[in-house]
């Protein structure tokens, strides 16, 4: 192979990892679609109503699918697809236009697919922004049902790197994990579907690479860098050699911290960090098990109720942090309440549309102007703290009237519970500490609640006044930043004069460049994804305070 072949393009890394193998672009298969005059309008009508059925037939076995590779929150993507399907105004809008344009169903599903797309690209609610990509990938669904295309069959292919514009979440899940070496996108933020995906599947990813896809074919061979945010292709010999050299290393370095398994998480001189890891549902207590967390530190408890057409059940939430707390065998189980709003949205809640989100009405606000919702989660949560170790905490607080709001509804739930005489344990309570407020008035709050865990995301957001949403703002967005750090420090100090424990359970709890200044500030506690844990464990092993 010639070096002039050669081209190497720059991306965002999503998860930190090599590949080399060969390529499958999956190009978007352009759908030639005609537009014919027809006759018979009723039986076009009953094409598009059939080629529905099949779509929620192939939606359902994706579904299931997702459940048992991607666990609940990341199958839940195919049960908006099947409701979308069903959507009245989508529907109608295709029926009308069979009848007054005489048109046959394809074109008519394409040109009301292109339509609904752009009405919703254009809303400013990311939520509503984030359903144009599946209005066009259930139009895509149809058009092919009706052309009679079959769906790329990825069983068959060999291990690969798959390149692509974008990846709809269909395209996602129907992937072998086993088979799939890395993704390459044009297209994609780094909190996409396709992000979470590549991080649980600890296989390297990159999004928002500007590379010309009619130039690269299904059979090419590439690398693909996670650490140097680089995809190459067709590389020279002298490249394939190192990046071999590269993966060994990284097998090495996997295989090495399996040896950590079992060990303590304790520095040179002896001084005890727990590790955590943070979770989004039942499922993913495997991963945690599977990398020896020392207890779960940040369970996202709104996944329970994300992705579904009405509100958990006691019952269905009792059983969920139930089987956690059991599964985790009397370690740590710390379940964060319902954090929905902002970009975690659920249309039952009937939020309504806010300009500003991030800084609207969510988390901790709607339990506390809605105590019905929140007191149906705490019947859960106290009930199921009998059956482990859990502690609750409670997100986005800025005062100490809402912490004696939240002990007020709490003690009515006691009550309750006493009365119809249900066996129940009040767990260790603490609190999120995500905005500037909270800093500052820690040490008032440390006083009333058993622990602090700082969420380094939106801490990070509210202090420097950046949205991280908003990819513009990525050079913004400085975890890093002294006030950050300064602010970690505080909360952490007041937490000890008090006698309590302070963990951080944002992204940048698994950030290695930080340990050791997390570890000398006096952190007591990182909670971070699964995958980071062993590297974690080791570096803290590595320390002398």
């Amino acid at each position: 192979m010639g070096d002039d072949k050669m081209k190497t393009y720059k991306g965002k890394s999503v998860y930190k990892g090599i590949a080399m193998g060969n390529v499958i672009v999956l190009k978007d298969r352009d759908l030639q679609i005609k537009r014919y005059k027809i006759e018979d309008t009723a039986s076009e009508i009953g094409r598009v109503s059939r080629a529905g059925e099949t779509a929620k037939e192939q939606l359902q076995r994706l579904y299931d699918k997702a459940l048992k590779e991607v666990g609940e929150a990341n199958a839940a993507i195919f049960e908006v697809h099947q409701m979308m399907l069903e959507d009245e105004d989508y529907l109608e809008s295709i029926q009308k236009m069979i009848q007054t344009e005489l048109v046959n169903a394809e074109y008519a599903v394409a040109v009301t697919g292109d339509n609904f797309s752009q009405m919703f690209a254009s809303m400013d609610d990311d939520y509503m922004k984030a359903r144009a990509a599946d209005v066009t990938d259930i139009s895509n669904r149809l058009v092919k049902i009706l052309q009679g295309q079959e769906e790329v069959d990825f069983s068959s292919m060999e291990p690969s790197i798959i390149v692509a514009d974008d990846l709809s979440p269909s395209e996602t899940v129907q992937m072998d994990k086993d088979k799939i070496l890395a993704f390459v996108t044009v297209h994609g933020s780094t909190n996409s579907h396709t992000a979470i995906l590549a991080r649980m599947m600890n296989i390297p990813a990159l999004v928002g690479v500007p590379m010309e896809l009619q130039e690269i074919h299904t059979g090419m061979e590439a690398v693909v860098d996670g650490f140097q945010g680089e995809v190459i292709f067709e590389p020279s010999g002298e490249i394939c050699v190192q990046t071999r050299k590269k993966i060994e290393e990284e097998q090495e370095k996997a295989q090495l911290l399996q040896t950590l398994k079992g060990k303590e998480t304790i520095t040179l001189d002896g001084h005890k960090i727990n590790l955590y890891a943070n979770i989004a549902n039942v499922k993913d207590v495997g991963y945690v098990l599977e990398n020896d967390a020392g207890g779960i530190g940040l369970f996202r408890s709104e996944f329970l109720y994300l992705g579904r057409k009405s509100f958990p059940t006691e019952e269905e939430q009792f059983q969920a942090y139930k089987q956690v707390a059991q599964m985790m065998a009397g370690k740590k189980v710390i379940i964060r309440t319902l954090d929905i709003g902002a970009d975690k949205q659920a249309d039952y809640f009937n939020l309504g549309h806010e300009d500003n989100p991030a800084m609207g009405y969510r988390a901790i606000r709607i339990c506390l102007k809605q105590p019905e919702i929140f007191k149906t989660q705490l019947r859960a949560l106290l009930r199921a703290a009998v059956f482990g170790n859990l502690s609750i905490m409670y997100p986005m607080i800025t005062s100490v009237e809402e912490v004696q709001q939240i002990y007020g509804i709490v003690k009515e739930v006691q009550e309750e519970l006493d009365r119809i005489q249900i066996p129940y344990k009040i767990p260790e309570q603490g609190i999120m500490i995500e905005t500037p407020a909270a800093v500052m008035i820690s040490d008032e709050l440390a006083e009333m609640v058993d622990f602090f865990s700082i969420g380094t995301n939106d801490l990070t957001q509210y202090t420097l006044a950046v949205d991280r949403q908003n990819a513009k703002l990525d050079d913004f967005y400085q975890p890093h930043h002294k006030a950050v750090l300064k602010m970690i420090q505080m909360v952490v100090d007041n937490a000890h004069k008090c006698g309590k424990w302070a963990g951080i359970c944002g992204e940048l709890g698994a950030d290695l460049e930080l340990t050791e200044t997390f570890v000398k500030m006096g952190v007591d506690e990182l909670s971070v994804a699964p995958s980071m844990i062993l590297k974690i464990r080791k570096r803290i092993r590595e320390i002398k305070i």
